[in-house]
């Protein structure tokens, strides 16, 4: 699935934190890894010096761990020259690290991530770093809605992660509270949750049974946003996975965005990821 991974750096360190992760992510899925920066019209001079000694500390990290490499660098208007990167070279997932423009804007409207997610005819994982001392996770925690997507693919990238850290995944769903006509909400025990569990969610986790990877499941009803920040926060959890969302802007305007809100508010590392091969 994944044979040729990129990851796009820059001048600031939570950039090459995101490489070690897409570079460890390379190694476990046997991929070639890509180093890129693009310059763009006003990149001073010292961030071009501070990103290509970034490109060369990967460069060499892969060489180290057998990883095939190829360092690549160009000047222009970052997405384009990503786009024309992937196409060129057949790219099959791009990890980018958050700006701080995409903790402010609703719907990461105008953010990279989202032109990149809109435009690339590969995947994209946006990665957001929190703790700059927790870069190779034990536990990951990773969120699913009752529908999900591409659920070859999500749990492909959860369980190669896990692999390239030795981690174990947390498969965590919130589902909304059950109400009866007349008789207010039911409260169910564990066990009956688990009962209700979605079919998408017991495909996902055959797919990482069938990868040998160590996981486990659990279910709290509530607010997904806020469950899930407390779940990673009360669980010490290192690391986060969540889809890109697909709500509308005026969806995300009346009803909120949950992967918007873990975004600010998660306490550990974060990947957004948006899947484009089909399962």
């Amino acid at each position: 699935m994944y044979k040729k991974v990129l990851v796009a750096v820059n001048e600031h360190i939570n950039s090459e934190v995101t490489g070690r992760c897409a570079l460890h992510f390379s190694k476990a899925c046997r991929a070639k890894f890509y180093i890129c920066f693009i310059a763009e019209k006003d990149t001073a001079e010292e961030s071009i010096n501070r990103a290509q000694e970034a490109m060369g500390r990967l460069f060499v990290e892969a060489e180290n761990l057998d990883v095939p490499v190829e360092s690549l660098a160009r000047a222009g208007e970052t997405v384009r020259e990503i786009d024309a990167l992937v196409r060129q070279e057949g790219i099959d997932i791009v990890f980018a690290a958050t700006r701080r423009e995409d903790l402010v804007r609703r719907s990461y409207s105008g953010t990279v991530f989202r032109r990149l997610s809109l435009k690339l005819p590969c995947s994209v994982a946006l990665m957001r770093v929190v703790h700059f001392g927790r870069i190779y996770p034990r536990k990951i925690l990773v969120p699913l809605k009752a529908t999900i997507d591409h659920i070859a693919e999500r749990a492909r990238f959860a369980g190669f992660l896990a692999k390239a850290f030795g981690s174990k995944v947390f498969v965590f769903h919130t589902p909304q509270p059950v109400e009866k006509f007349l008789h207010g909400e039911i409260h169910l025990t564990p066990p009956e949750w688990e009962e209700r569990i979605s079919p998408d969610i017991s495909r996902f986790l055959d797919y990482l049974k069938q990868q040998d990877v160590e996981h486990e499941g659990r279910l709290l009803p509530g607010r997904a946003s806020r469950n899930i920040t407390i779940e990673a926060f009360a669980k010490r959890h290192d690391l986060i996975i969540m889809g890109a969302s697909e709500r509308s802007f005026w969806a995300s305007l009346f009803q909120g965005n949950p992967v918007e809100e873990v975004l600010r508010e998660a306490p550990c590392n974060l990947i957004i990821l948006k899947p484009r091969h089909e399962d």
